[in-house]
């Protein structure tokens, strides 16, 4: 019983890690409030807003989610958008991703603000 929860243990520790890790985002990511609604409706900062089509959601752990599964639930979020303004792509920001406050929140933002890739931070100008 002892190995098996020794094993479980090792099995689970990278999955933990990585819910810990700061993933790599790009200078057209956003942070926003999002709050799930009945697919593929999403409230963003308070907005009413859609996901697109094709969107794709991944949990604070890594793990992709379904926006059923999130119905009713408000998180701090990266997001990309489309050229027609529909939400592309979500991260559910994990603990680590939080603690990086400053982050554009607008498309306007982003393009007065720097980018530096290597560390995943943005500079005032």
């Amino acid at each position: 019983m002892t190995r098996c929860f020794a094993l479980a243990s090792l099995l689970l520790a990278p999955s933990l890690v990585l819910a810990q890790a700061h993933r790599p985002f790009t200078a057209d990511t956003l942070r926003g409030t999002l709050q799930f609604g009945q697919p593929p409706e999403v409230r963003l900062n308070g907005q009413p807003q859609r996901l697109s089509p094709g969107s794709r959601i991944q949990g604070a752990n890594g793990m992709g989610a379904m926006s059923g599964e999130l119905m009713g639930q408000t998180h701090l979020v990266h997001y990309t958008l489309q050229s027609d303004g529909q939400i592309k792509d979500v991260w559910i920001l994990n603990a680590v991703e939080r603690t990086n406050a400053l982050w554009p929140v607008s498309p306007a933002q982003a393009a007065q603000w720097r980018f530096d890739v290597a560390t995943q931070t943005w500079h005032r100008p």
